[in-house]
């Protein structure tokens, strides 16, 4: 009897101390993290369609400093000659023919301004492409720790069900010899039920974890996956320096990136709606044709007349306000990145802490309470209600440190989202 209960205490703690981690196949996705971000910034919809926004509003920069084109027209005067002929359009036999050649210029800076003004756009919504990738990223990250957290939470669970299983063979062969009660057997059965049913809803969880995983790769929901096999190794904590992450964070955050350049934009849309006090011009050049040669040259210069001054004055104060709007935009903005990358911070210390408590402290500490309560009820000194409860302690101790691990690491998937890259 005392073999039996010594060899499954020692299986117990090899399997939770040094279980070997299952490689996944080869083939599949989802063992390694870099992977599945290869996959997903080559094949993620939401994405792709962002960098071709951006793409496309890089080529507007072409088309906003370029001038209108060019107009012609054709006068054809005296067509019948005095009534001497039937009406006809052919240079040679009307009166005269006039051509007109006209090209539309804006005044001076107005196209360097639009042709400004349209790169700071194409900036803008680079930025948002980069915002989309980093939202994306993060949520790989989180999904892969997920999975994680539920692919060794079953098998946690299941090696204490095997465990579970052997001491309630035990209970129910010492209750056979009269050593212990019929409670005894009851509850190791209440307890296996208890496993099982957290075993189906684990299961349930990571199914729908490899459904998110998928729908980011854009993979079918159903295909798929190989385990986890690792978390990404933390930095350095000299690296968790809140007042250089926040400088990082200022300087190459996507969103922030977007505001700056919209304020820019803003700025530039400002200065061309005061040039649009002055006016714009139509240059024209118009040979004359008689019969088979051109009698005439002449020169034309049209401009608007910038009369509606109410209506300008109006376009000047909504720039200005579309530029304390864009200015109040990026400062909301960065008191939201400060104060999300200060909460992420306080996670990822408190997480790590965590951890190391629980691996110096609680879980060795959990581990000697289930070799004394083994022993006492070896001995008959204790129920085994109370064995049960030490196993429970070794099962909550493990969860502990596996939950502060993945935490961790949800908290640096954050972090880097606001970095714009990786820590």
């Amino acid at each position: 009897m005392k073999d039996i209960f010594q060899s499954a205490a020692l299986l117990t703690l090899l399997a939770w101390g040094s279980a070997a981690p299952v490689l996944a196949q080869e083939t599949l996705p989802g063992a390694q993290l870099e992977g599945l971000l290869a996959i997903a910034k080559a094949s993620n919809p939401d994405y792709a369609s962002m960098r071709k926004e951006a793409q496309a509003a890089s080529e507007r920069v072409v088309m906003a400093g370029a001038l209108m084109d060019p107009k012609f027209r054709v006068e054809w005067m005296d067509i019948t000659k005095g009534g001497s002929q039937s009406a006809t359009l052919l240079p040679n036999e009307t009166g005269s023919t006039k051509y007109t050649f006209m090209q539309d210029l804006p005044w001076w800076g107005k196209r360097d301004l639009k042709r400004a003004i349209a790169g700071q756009e194409a900036q803008a919504v680079d930025g948002k492409a980069q915002g989309t990738w980093a939202e994306l990223a993060a949520k790989v990250k989180t999904t892969h720790a997920q999975r994680y957290f539920l692919y060794n939470t079953k098998k946690l669970t299941q090696e204490l069900l095997d465990l579970t299983n052997r001491l309630s063979n035990v209970a129910q062969v010492r209750y056979a010899g009269g050593l212990a009660m019929q409670q005894d057997a009851i509850r190791a059965q209440v307890e296996q039920t208890t496993m099982q049913t957290e075993l189906v809803a684990l299961e349930s969880e990571a199914r729908q974890a490899d459904a998110r995983l998928n729908a980011l790769l854009a993979r079918p929901s159903s295909a798929p996956l190989a385990a986890p096999e690792r978390l990404s190794v933390l930095p350095a904590a000299e690296k968790f320096d809140a007042d250089s992450l926040l400088e990082r964070a200022h300087q190459r955050n996507p969103q922030l990136f977007s505001e700056d350049a919209r304020i820019k934009a803003a700025e530039l849309s400002r200065e061309l709606s005061l040039k649009n006090r002055y006016p714009d011009f139509t240059l024209a050049i118009t040979p004359t044709q008689m019969q088979s040669r051109v009698t005439e040259w002449g020169l034309m210069l049209e401009m608007n007349i910038p009369l509606q001054q109410g209506t300008r004055r109006a376009q000047e104060r909504e720039a200005q306000a579309m530029l304390a709007a864009a200015q109040s935009r990026r400062e909301a903005v960065a008191n939201q990145v400060a104060s999300d990358l200060s909460e992420n911070l306080a996670g990822i210390q408190a997480a790590q802490r965590t951890e190391q408590l629980v691996k110096t402290s609680l879980l060795p500490q959990a581990e000697l309470t289930f070799q004394a309560a083994l022993a006492g009820y070896e001995n008959g000194k204790l129920d085994f209600a109370t064995l049960l409860d030490a196993q429970r302690q070794i099962r909550q101790a493990r969860l502990g440190q596996l939950k502060a691990q993945v935490d961790a690491q949800m908290r640096l998937a954050e972090i880097e989202k606001l970095l714009g890259e990786e820590l």
